[in-house]
């Protein structure tokens, strides 16, 4: 907590350039629908899972994300209406995952989301997801908010806190979600068994609460690590009979190593009567696009 407090100066200047950014920044309108899913913090908080629960109620979506940790720059179509175009490398374990689990779907990762919105009219889509667009002020869009039930004890900015914008940044967004009210995640597990659990996503600990019985080993890695070989043949030696276990982010990175392994499944259900209500402010945001108005 000290250190926090030593670091509150950098935290009031954080604050103030985000504003000047939102207050300065000149918006770009395109004529095609944008939304974003975005939150306030860093780590994660649903935005990947919401995101490809929002495809399934759109014909022909695109979402466009940075793609943190590919080894690649630029604009990349990772995916056109599930035909996938790269590997995920190239892609970022996130857009890799987004491909695959929204097959009707295009998928690009551009460091510049002006560019994507203009590459995903031309793909043929109709509505363009921003994955972690809260930000991106430049762009005309509707925002989604996600927001976690409990707030956090520590409400300061980068780098004493959590927080990418200031809290009041939250009356900017159109739609406030909150987890465990408007939606809630739900996990899949495999059955018991011995497992290793081998991860690379923002604050592992999370993953606690829903692991199955037989996980005696944990290994850490950083946010979208890239495992290699070598680390994962290191990890099953010592560990010989125990399967590993992982999230789907980190399994579309072990996919490419040859690697088997059981994945914890992830999904979002979307409360109806938010579902209803998100739907209304939609459609009266953007008339042209049909939602298929399929809560889960």
């Amino acid at each position: 907590m000290l250190f926090a407090i030593l670091l509150l100066p950098l935290s009031f200047l954080y604050c103030i350039i985000g504003i000047f950014k939102k207050l300065l920044t000149r918006v770009h309108s395109f004529d095609i629908a944008v939304i974003s899913v975005g939150n306030l913090t860093v780590g994660g908080s649903g935005k990947t899972p919401f995101s490809i629960e929002l495809c399934k109620q759109f014909e022909k979506p695109c979402v466009v994300l940075r793609g943190y940790g590919r080894d690649s720059k630029g604009l990349i179509v990772v995916s056109k209406f599930g035909e996938l175009r790269c590997d995920v490398g190239q892609s970022g374990d996130e857009a890799m995952l987004i491909a695959k689990k929204a097959p009707n779907a295009c998928v690009i990762v551009s460091e510049s989301r002006k560019k994507a919105v203009v590459v995903a009219k031309k793909l043929g889509c109709d509505v363009v997801l921003l994955d972690d667009g809260f930000g991106k002020f430049e762009l005309e869009k509707f925002d989604i908010l996600l927001k976690p039930q409990l707030p956090f004890k520590n409400i300061f900015c980068l780098p004493s806190g959590p927080f990418r914008f200031p809290l009041f940044f939250e009356k900017f967004a159109d739609v406030v979600a909150v987890e465990g009210v408007d939606f809630k995640r739900v996990v899949n597990l495999p059955q018991d068994g011995e497992y290793i659990l081998v991860t690379a996503i923002a604050n592992p600990k999370r993953l606690d609460a829903f692991l199955p019985r037989g996980v005696e080993h944990k290994y850490y890695f950083a946010d979208h690590h890239y495992f290699t070989k070598k680390e994962i043949d290191e990890i099953v030696s010592k560990h010989q009979g125990a399967t590993i276990l992982c999230t789907e982010k980190d399994g579309v990175k072990l996919e490419a190593l040859g690697v088997q392994y059981m994945a914890i499944g992830l999904s979002l259900e979307i409360e109806k009567s938010f579902f209803a209500f998100l739907s209304a402010k939609l459609k009266d945001r953007f008339p042209a696009i049909a939602l298929k108005n399929q809560a889960s």
